[in-house]
This record gives C-alpha cells, sequence and structure tokens, in this order.
C-alpha cells in the first residue's frame, strides 16, 4: 500500500487512537504557487488528507465562502491542468490528495484521461458532490483502472437504501454532510451522528464528516463518533481574510491547522485505537 494512498493514512491515524483531519482549499486560490504554499502548510500543520478543489462556475454545494475563492481562481484563468499541478506538488509531501470536483469538469476534459492524469500526479481519488454511483459506471471503471479512491456522498435526507448503494460503490472513505445546506453555513447539528452510525451500519468503510466544521471545538465533537473530520471554508476564510498578506495568510492558516488538528486528538481518549 502506497504511503500516499487514503487507506494508509487512516490506518496510521487509526493506529494512534484518534481519527484524520482532512482539509480542503480551491486550486489556484489565491494563485496556483500560493494554494500549493498554502496546502503545504495544512499538510505539515497537521492535515492527514488533503482535498483540492477544481474551480467550477456553477458550484451548487458551495457556500459564498468558498464560492469567492473559486472566482477568484476562475477569473485568475485557472483551469483542470492546473489542478493536476496543484495534485502534483501536494502529493510529493507524501500526504494523500483528492480532487474534490464536480462532474461536469470531469466529462468535458474525458473521463479516461482525466482519471489517467490524476493517477499520473500521484493524486489518489475523487470527490465527487453531485454524482450519484447509480450514474458514474464510465467513473467507477476508470478510477478501478487507474488505482482511484471513489468518494461519494450521503446526506441526512439519505434512504437507507441509497446509503448502502453509495457506501457499496465507494473506495477510500464515505462523505457524510452533516447539514442540508451549502457549505460555510450552519454549524454541525443533530443530524450528524445518526447519519454517521447509519453510514457505519452500511459499510466499513471510514465515515468522514464535512460541511459546518470550522472550530477546535467542532472538530473534537465530530471526531468522538466520526471516522474523519473534514474542514474547507475555515482555510478559505483565512485565506480571504489576509488576501493583502501572504506571510500573515500562512502564518494563520497555519495556526488553524493546528488548532483543528488538536481538536481532534482532543477526542482520542475517547476513540480507543482499534
Amino acid at each position: 500500500m502506497s504511503a500516499r494512498s487514503v487507506t494508509a493514512a487512516f490506518e496510521k491515524a487509526r493506529s494512534e487512537g484518534r481519527v484524520p483531519l482532512v482539509g480542503y482549499l480551491p486550486a489556484g486560490f489565491p494563485d496556483v504557487e500560493g494554494s500549493i504554499e498554502a496546502l503545504t502548510v495544512m499538510a505539515e500543520a497537521g492535515c492527514d488528507v488533503i482535498e483540492v478543489g477544481l474551480p467550477y462556475t456553477d458550484p451548487v454545494m458551495d457556500g459564498p465562502v468558498i464560492q469567492a475563492a473559486a472566482q477568484q481562481a476562475l477569473e485568475a484563468g485557472v483551469r483542470t491542468d492546473d489542478v493536476f499541478r496543484v495534485v502534483e506538488a501536494v502529493a510529493a509531501t507524501g500526504t494523500p490528495t483528492l480532487v474534490m470536483t464536480y462532474w461536469n469538469p470531469v466529462e468535458r476534459y474525458g473521463v479516461e484521461r482525466f482519471a489517467e492524469r490524476l493517477a499520473d500526479a500521484g493524486g489518489a481519488g475523487l470527490i465527487t458532490p453531485d454524482l450519484t454511483p447509480d450514474f458514474a459506471p464510465e467513473w467507477s471503471e476508470a478510477a478501478d483502472r487507474h488505482g482511484l479512491d471513489k468518494v461519494f456522498l450521503v446526506a441526512p435526507s439519505s434512504t437507507d437504501e441509497r446509503i448502502a448503494l453509495t457506501t457499496a460503490a465507494s473506495r477510500g472513505f464515505v462523505y457524510a454532510t452533516a447539514v442540508m445546506g451549502v457549505t460555510g453555513g450552519t454549524p454541525v447539528g443533530d443530524l450528524a451522528q445518526p447519519l454517521v452510525q447509519r453510514a457505519q451500519a452500511a459499510t466499513d468503510l471510514p465515515v468522514c464528516v464535512g460541511v459546518g466544521v470550522s472550530t477546535r471545538e467542532q472538530a473534537a465533537s465530530v471526531a468522538g463518533y466520526a471516522d474523519g473530520v473534514i474542514v474547507g471554508s475555515a482555510f478559505v476564510r483565512v485565506l480571504l481574510d489576509h488576501a493583502d498578506d501572504r506571510s500573515a495568510a500562512l502564518t494563520a492558516l497555519r495556526g488553524l491547522t493546528e488548532d483543528l488538528a488538536a481538536g481532534v486528538r482532543e477526542a482520542a481518549a475517547a476513540v480507543p485505537a482499534q
């Protein structure tokens, strides 16, 4: 098993009696080199897995914070090939690196070509928020050919049948959206833990919670019942808030990552090593 695989990262965290912290930023924000630098800082400061967002013009799941960052990247001319460049640089740190993208850019690029480029860049797989397994045969086959993880999403509204279908088609982990809404909005609420429990009952894969986690306290709380904690908007917000000072932005980003990682580790005492 490659040290850059998502499975290896989860197994390492489990051996330490904790769950992984997964961090997200869009490629090309604040610019291509800046996103590489920022994601590298996040990997160094405590993110066990990195998600690289592919900027898209119609991000139905993303809230205003991530939309603003993605729009800035698009206006700067970021393209899919730039995303692969970011993946390659971040994966070279040894941190498993996934791409999170809506399906349309993959289809436009060419599914087989996209899978091949992602694998060649050292990417671990793909998270597809608007693609369900029953409409993903072409992607599933391409991912299998290139050894890429397939991370699909479940939501509080998912039926047990839909959860069973989704988890069976996933590889790497299952992404549980903690709230019914877009990213960066409502904090994690009462719907998250029951959703995780329903998904865990259907699969042996790790079930990670995203959408709504932004503080150390929230990370610790979610780490008490989920198999991984995903944070996106909070990282993006730090860079937006320090847009005029790259050095201050990276310092603040490192501090937030360390704080969230500490929160995840605070829950370790309540999550015995398996």
